[in-house]
């Protein structure tokens, strides 16, 4: 048996692994599924020849730097890292990444395994094997690297993750048809709070696993009461075509006409609609406001009551008006706005998807106008 030291490579000192990594914001980062697996691996494998994991593991990260991590043993070839999220409010924060190692046939390369709590890959679209454990490439080539530095034997790892299976419930795994637990993840290896680029690939994930299984229309909600009214309007659909995009529709369309999509149907409130009508297709509050002059034309074209035009300026939300077109039967100047936003989101593919877009009162129970 061979035991290969690491060379090279930026070395953080051991400590704190939090007490320096904050981001601009202040708030903490944390650390990926993958990078505590690759950290239980090595540590695993470290103890098949030693007899004992040891109490801490430096692994490299995709940028070349290097952390250490703590590591609780459970036997001479099992090892646990504990998976710190951060401020970001990850499902998976706290869970406890755990690898089993034992030798392969010399034959036959390093595999790595799911266990309890690891999720298995069922659908096509995500660039996975089939069968396969949901491990993403940057997170296999870290893990493999971490056991390289541990030996050059082959072996076999088994990934799991006690209660793994319940925080895939508040993922969006069983969509992809990923079933079993959470899946081992990370580009960076490192979990920025509140991420706005894991959710765009999320989204883009999801619509790539959609168009795999053949699906033809994608349901875009902006928010999760426009989603859970969106699958009770159409509960004979798979729940992979249904996306909550929040302010990301730009990113959702311009997908799902880029895999071969013909059809979307955009299901939100009045406030993304109407920044949707004037061709905002990034609707977050801090790049986008409600154009209350834009409601005030609609008001006026649709020849709706004079206290639905005045309700147009009074305030700069769109709820507002919403309202006060309900509160007077006024349903056309909405519809107007949601024919907009459909002519806005077919622009925006170039005419490549037929668009739907369906406005929801506030408490995500009914639609009250689509165009």
């Amino acid at each position: 048996m061979s035991l290969v030291p690491f060379e090279g490579g930026d070395r953080e000192e051991p400590g704190d692994p939090f007490e320096e990594h904050r981001d601009s914001r202040g708030l903490r980062l944390g650390w990926t599924t993958g990078t505590c697996a690759s950290a239980a691996a090595k540590a695993a494998a470290l103890g098949l020849f030693t007899g004992t994991p040891p109490p801490l593991v430096d692994v490299a990260l995709p940028n070349g730097h290097r952390q250490y991590f703590d590591v609780e043993v459970e036997g001479a070839t099992r090892a646990v890292v504990v998976k710190d999220a951060g401020d970001d409010p990850d499902c998976t924060d706290g869970a406890r990444i755990t690898a089993r190692v034992k030798l392969a046939d010399k034959s036959s390369p390093t595999r790595l395994l799911a266990g309890p709590g690891v999720g298995t890959v069922t659908k096509r679209g995500l660039g996975l094997e089939l069968g396969r454990p949901s491990i993403t490439p940057v997170p296999e080539r870290m893990i493999l690297g971490a056991l390289a530095e541990a030996t050059e034997l082959s072996l076999l790892v088994t990934f799991s993750v006690p209660d793994g299976e319940e925080m895939a419930a508040h993922t969006t795994n069983g969509r992809l048809g990923i079933v079993g637990g959470i899946s081992i993840l990370g580009t960076t290896g490192v979990v920025k709070p509140y991420s706005t680029a894991a959710w765009r690939s999320s989204i883009v994930q999801q619509i790539d696993v959609a168009a795999a299984q053949g699906e033809p229309t994608m349901i875009l909600a902006t928010g999760s009461r426009s989603e859970r009214l969106a699958m009770k309007l159409n509960p004979g659909l798979d729940p992979v075509c249904f996306v909550e995009v929040g302010d990301y529709t730009g990113t959702a369309l311009r997908r799902a006409a880029s895999v071969g999509m013909v059809n979307a149907v955009l299901v939100g409130m009045a406030g993304k609609i109407t920044k949707l009508a004037a061709g905002v297709m990034m609707t977050h509050f801090r790049r986008s406001k409600v154009d209350g002059q834009l409601l005030a034309a609609v008001a006026k074209t649709t020849r709706a009551p004079t206290e639905v035009v005045r309700a147009a300026t009074e305030t700069n939300t769109a709820r507002h008006f919403f309202e006060t077109c309900i509160a007077h039967e006024a349903v056309e100047p909405l519809r107007k706005v949601c024919e907009m936003a459909r002519e806005a989101c077919e622009q925006h593919t170039k005419g490549v998807l037929s668009v739907d877009v369906l406005m929801s009162d506030f408490e995500g129970s009914r639609i009250v106008a689509r165009g």
